[in-house]
Protein backbone atom coordinates (compact mmCIF):
# COMPACT_ATOMS: atom_id res chain seq x y z
CA UNK A 1 0.00 0.00 0.00
CA UNK A 2 1.03 3.67 -0.53
CA UNK A 3 0.00 6.62 0.75
CA UNK A 4 -0.07 9.76 -0.94
CA UNK A 5 -0.01 13.82 0.02
CA UNK A 6 -0.28 16.62 -2.08
CA UNK A 7 0.50 19.96 -1.38
CA UNK A 8 1.36 23.48 -3.12
CA UNK A 9 -2.17 24.23 -5.16
CA UNK A 10 -3.83 27.65 -5.43
CA UNK A 11 -5.34 30.56 -6.81
CA UNK A 12 -2.61 32.13 -8.82
CA UNK A 13 -2.68 34.72 -11.64
CA UNK A 14 -2.08 33.94 -15.19
CA UNK A 15 1.91 33.98 -15.84
CA UNK A 16 2.32 32.75 -12.85
CA UNK A 17 4.08 29.74 -11.23
CA UNK A 18 3.11 26.77 -8.30
CA UNK A 19 4.92 24.20 -7.17
CA UNK A 20 3.07 21.25 -6.54
CA UNK A 21 4.78 18.48 -4.11
CA UNK A 22 2.92 14.80 -3.49
CA UNK A 23 4.87 12.74 -0.74
CA UNK A 24 4.67 8.95 -0.47
CA UNK A 25 4.96 6.71 2.38
CA UNK A 26 4.20 3.36 3.05
CA UNK A 27 5.61 0.41 0.45
CA UNK A 28 7.84 3.24 -1.10
CA UNK A 29 10.02 0.38 -2.55
CA UNK A 30 7.64 -0.90 -4.30
CA UNK A 31 7.19 2.22 -7.01
CA UNK A 32 8.01 2.37 -10.21
CA UNK A 33 6.14 5.56 -11.43
CA UNK A 34 5.48 8.81 -9.85
CA UNK A 35 3.31 11.89 -11.96
CA UNK A 36 0.55 14.18 -12.33
CA UNK A 37 -3.00 13.98 -13.66
CA UNK A 38 -5.34 16.71 -14.23
CA UNK A 39 -9.08 16.89 -14.36
CA UNK A 40 -10.88 20.21 -15.33
CA UNK A 41 -14.97 20.40 -14.58
CA UNK A 42 -16.48 18.64 -17.29
CA UNK A 43 -13.53 16.76 -19.02
CA UNK A 44 -11.81 13.61 -18.33
CA UNK A 45 -8.46 12.92 -16.07
CA UNK A 46 -5.41 13.74 -18.31
CA UNK A 47 -1.50 13.15 -18.40
CA UNK A 48 0.41 16.48 -16.93
CA UNK A 49 3.84 14.49 -16.27
CA UNK A 50 5.28 11.46 -15.95
CA UNK A 51 8.37 9.50 -14.32
CA UNK A 52 9.07 5.95 -14.38
CA UNK A 53 12.71 4.38 -14.76
CA UNK A 54 14.63 7.76 -16.01
CA UNK A 55 12.09 8.16 -18.43
CA UNK A 56 9.58 11.41 -18.40
CA UNK A 57 6.46 12.47 -20.51
CA UNK A 58 4.37 15.34 -20.43
CA UNK A 59 1.03 16.07 -21.48
CA UNK A 60 1.25 17.77 -25.05
CA UNK A 61 -0.36 21.00 -23.88
CA UNK A 62 2.74 21.35 -20.96
CA UNK A 63 4.94 22.98 -23.94
CA UNK A 64 7.86 23.41 -21.85
CA UNK A 65 6.04 25.14 -19.10
CA UNK A 66 5.95 22.31 -16.45
CA UNK A 67 9.12 20.02 -15.08
CA UNK A 68 8.35 17.11 -12.87
CA UNK A 69 11.28 16.13 -10.16
CA UNK A 70 11.63 13.53 -7.32
CA UNK A 71 13.32 13.44 -4.35
CA UNK A 72 16.56 11.18 -4.43
CA UNK A 73 14.72 8.76 -1.88
CA UNK A 74 12.15 8.51 -5.12
CA UNK A 75 9.76 9.10 -2.22
CA UNK A 76 8.17 12.22 -2.98
CA UNK A 77 7.34 14.47 -6.75
CA UNK A 78 7.29 17.86 -7.30
CA UNK A 79 5.69 19.39 -10.57
CA UNK A 80 6.96 23.64 -11.10
CA UNK A 81 4.74 25.05 -13.45
CA UNK A 82 5.25 28.31 -14.85
CA UNK A 83 3.63 30.72 -17.46
CA UNK A 84 0.12 29.12 -16.34
CA UNK A 85 -3.28 30.19 -17.76
CA UNK A 86 -7.04 29.79 -17.24
CA UNK A 87 -6.48 26.50 -19.00
CA UNK A 88 -4.48 24.97 -16.02
CA UNK A 89 -7.79 25.41 -14.05
CA UNK A 90 -8.15 21.87 -12.53
CA UNK A 91 -7.96 19.46 -9.67
CA UNK A 92 -4.17 18.31 -9.87
CA UNK A 93 -3.77 14.25 -8.43
CA UNK A 94 -0.87 12.62 -7.88
CA UNK A 95 -0.61 9.26 -9.36
CA UNK A 96 1.95 6.00 -8.21
CA UNK A 97 2.35 2.73 -9.70
CA UNK A 98 3.98 -0.40 -8.30
CA UNK A 99 5.13 -3.31 -8.57
CA UNK A 100 5.75 -6.45 -8.27
CA UNK A 101 1.55 -6.86 -9.84
CA UNK A 102 0.47 -2.84 -11.10
CA UNK A 103 -0.92 -0.84 -9.31
CA UNK A 104 -2.28 3.03 -9.39
CA UNK A 105 -2.62 5.31 -5.92
CA UNK A 106 -3.83 8.24 -6.41
CA UNK A 107 -3.78 11.31 -3.73
CA UNK A 108 -6.89 13.04 -3.08
CA UNK A 109 -6.06 15.87 -5.52
CA UNK A 110 -5.24 19.59 -4.96
CA UNK A 111 -6.83 22.67 -6.74
CA UNK A 112 -5.22 24.91 -9.12
CA UNK A 113 -7.26 27.92 -10.30
CA UNK A 114 -5.30 30.57 -12.58
CA UNK A 115 -7.63 33.66 -12.77
CA UNK A 116 -7.29 36.25 -16.11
Amino acid sequence: QVQLVESGGGLVQAGGSLRLSCAASGSISSIVAMGWYRQAPGKQRELVARTSGGVINYGDFVKGRFTISRNSAKSAVYLEMNSLTPEDTAVYYCNTATLPAWKNYWGQGTQVTVSS
